[in-house]
């Protein structure tokens, strides 16, 4: 029999059937279901399931900090539940995770949060696919920030309250930070958390997770300077000085002086040997052409969040 003191939050819309395997996979702790405006018949899923649901009014506008802080509302008003388990509605949690979970919870008190290992539904499906599965790796050990599966300690939820409602994305790193200023420790276990089914099989999919990307570490640099420099750094060099040096030497040469091809020659050839380094870095973890293939998509993406990081800076203009 589970834990009275441990309950769910469940995240989603229009999930479809991942939100069936997501809600069978909670067992029988307490839980909330909290959906953003599903057109599919969602919120009707989990309340044949036995859920309580809360369905978000689309007047605020829908994000996943607004549905997590409504499930935290109504979960933390019950004094006697120690731990909450936030899940996001494509995720099915791993049998033996909460209890893993909450054993380290247990057994540190300094601990606000605990996360295990995510894992991709079916990471050979698509190159998409596979490339999620690597971005979810995250080695065992204290860490910085966690994803929207983790597991949170009802007093270090009062001490950092709740998500900002306002953010599209980034919601998650951004309560981690806050987590950790207000004195607790995050930590990652070794113990398998959930698989993730992004169900992603076209180019188009990733170039808009990516660009998501883009925008996430943008907001979360303007809300805690100096926190994702490095991030934000590589981004507006690689997806931005890079290209745009390569086009203006083109421009150049072709209208002023053909020496100043050098521009673009020195731009492309700078991107190609960052690929090639980070190729054969990850030939010590991966077979060659998976080393490369992954090298080639970082170097991709990064035009990809740089349009979001632009998306950020100028949606307050528009």
């Amino acid at each position: 029999m589970s834990r009275t003191d441990i309950a769910a939050v469940v995240i989603g819309r229009n999930e479809g059937p991942r939100l069936g395997r997501c809600l069978a996979s909670i067992g029988d702790l307490r839980a909330v279901y909290v959906d953003s405006g599903s057109t599919d018949g969602s919120a009707d899923i989990a309340r044949v399931a036995g859920f309580e649901v809360i369905e978000l009014e689309r007047e605020n506008g829908y994000t996943a900090a607004r549905g997590r802080n409504a499930g935290l509302d109504r979960l933390m008003e019950d004094p006697t539940i120690s731990y909450i388990q936030m899940v996001d509605g494509d995720c099915t949690l791993e049998p033996g995770w909460i209890a893993a979970g909450a054993a380290a919870l247990d057994a540190d008190q300094r601990l606000g949060a605990v996360f295990g290992q995510l894992r991709e539904a079916r990471p050979d499906e698509s190159i998409y696919a596979w490339l999620c599965d690597i971005e979810w790796a995250v080695p065992p050990g204290p860490a910085r920030l966690f994803s929207g599966n983790v597991l949170l300690r009802t007093d270090a939820v009062r001490a950092a309250g709740r998500y900002r409602a306002a953010m599209v994305v980034g919601e998650d790193p951004e309560y981690a930070i806050r987590l950790r200023d207000a004195g607790w420790l995050i930590a990652c276990l070794a113990d398998p958390m959930a698989v993730h089914d992004a169900g992603m099989t076209r180019f188009g999919q990733w170039w808009r997770r990516s660009v998501r990307a883009g925008h996430a570490f943008a907001a979360l640099d303007a809300l805690h300077p100096g926190a994702f420099a490095h991030n934000v750094g590589r981004i507006l060099f690689w997806g931005g000085v890079a290209p745009v040096a390569a086009v203006a030497g083109l421009i150049l040469s072709a209208t002023l002086d053909p020496r100043w091809l050098w521009l673009s020659t020195a731009a492309l050839l700078l991107t190609a040997a960052q690929v090639i380094r980070i190729g054969l870095r990850e030939m010590r973890h991966r077979r060659p052409a998976r080393a490369f293939t992954l090298a080639l998509f970082l170097g991709i993406g990064k035009y990809a969040e740089m349009a979001g990081l632009l998306r950020f800076h100028l949606r307050p203009r528009r």
